[in-house]
């Protein structure tokens, strides 16, 4: 099966036979590869050894989201965050039940943030003293200019916390050029193409400590984190994911074999491009102009037939051998597909022949969007 959802994402075989191996998460020998894989993390993110730290945290996107805002935004203080879709709109929440207090500053769909309107939200009002950023929405396939915004954030005196989530290993992104930076949150699986179950912070260690015991979460708390890697190099707080972080261990081999972020972020463009061009050459529309188009997801506009069910299009591709998600994160319908994984271009342009027997099976003649 083609898997080609934007994570979990399809994995290389190398990768799966890693999950094989049991390892005792407390023995010298696990903690020891622990502290490599950290220094990894730490490089790719271009972290400065002494001023960051690689900070694991066992679950998903939302959980190294959640303890990045409780670790470094003060319990009532205000997060401005940009309104980039479902994934900033799930920020909202996270800063919002934590007990923080976000700002959200409007974005029209399907566009980037402006830096110079971040410029000005931190003007208007000097209390707001965090951004919290979207790097790639996943749910609409922009990417955002995170380096711009983050100049914007350094001169206003703010810190900014960045998800990275689906955009970490393939979108360019240095924490050492990006000093007003407190965290970029990541995980294992998506465009470093490890499986789901452990996320990543790479953070400021100055500023984890000031903000120690704000977190209010045992569980989400990274100063803890931290604390707990100086304390006992390579250690857990908790029972970590050791087959999960092996198998990323090999997802960071065969990365580097690849040749790292450009040639990765060139494969998940030639997978987009071919899915893209294959939409428009069936008579489909995708949801973004080619300017705005990410290398991640593409979105496609549902047609307007009156014979379209997107769980009726999602199993009939299922019964081609490629697997998309089952709904969509747009203002107005359309389906996903995610460019990123263990895939090429020839996956892709096998997607786009599913994608027309499926139409074909479901008797779909009309295709402008609805």
């Amino acid at each position: 099966m083609l898997l080609l959802i934007p994570g979990p994402v399809a994995t290389a075989p190398e990768v799966k036979a890693a999950l094989a191996h049991d390892f005792a998460p407390w023995d010298n020998e696990f903690r020891e590869f622990t502290v490599r894989l950290r220094a990894r993390v730490l490089k790719i993110a271009g972290g400065v050894e002494g001023e960051h730290a690689a900070l694991p945290l066992q679950g998903c996107g939302h959980f190294i989201t959640e303890a990045a805002l409780r670790s470094f935004v003060p319990p009532g203080a205000k997060v401005l965050i940009p309104a980039t879709g479902a994934y900033s709109d799930r920020m909202v929440r996270l800063a919002r039940e934590a007990g923080r207090v976000p700002v959200t500053l409007p974005v029209a769909q399907g566009t980037r943030v402006d830096p110079a309107s971040v410029a000005a939200a931190l003007a208007d009002d000097p209390s707001i003293r965090h951004v919290g950023a979207v790097y790639s929405e996943t749910g609409s396939g922009v990417i955002h200019d995170v380096p711009a915004i983050g100049r914007a954030v350094r001169a206003s005196g703010a810190r900014m916390i960045v998800d990275a989530v689906s955009a970490f290993g393939a979108l360019p992104f240095d924490l050492s050029a990006q000093p007003e930076t407190d965290a970029v949150v990541f995980t294992a699986n998506k465009c470093l193409e490890g499986v789901a179950g452990a996320a990543f912070a790479v953070a400021r260690i100055d500023r984890l400590r000031e903000g120690a015991g704000q977190a209010g979460s045992w569980s989400l708390d990274l100063a803890d984190v931290l604390t707990m890697s100086e304390r006992a190099p390579g250690s857990s707080r908790f029972t970590p994911a050791p087959q999960v972080l092996n198998a990323f261990n090999t997802a960071l081999d065969l990365y580097e074999a690849e040749g790292g972020q450009a040639p990765r972020l060139a494969r998940y463009t030639a997978n987009m491009r071919t899915f893209y061009d294959g939409m428009r050459a069936l008579g489909l529309t995708p949801w973004l102009s080619p300017e705005i188009q990410g290398p991640i997801i593409v979105n496609v506009h549902a047609p307007a037939d009156p014979a379209w069910n997107l769980q009726g299009f999602v199993d009939a591709l299922k019964r081609r051998g490629v697997l998309i998600s089952n709904f969509f994160n747009t203002p107005t319908p359309t389906f996903r597909v995610g460019c990123i994984g263990a895939v090429t271009p020839a996956d892709m342009a096998r997607a786009v022949e599913a994608v027309g027997g499926a139409l074909h099976e479901l008797g779909i003649k009309e295709r402008r969007a609805a």
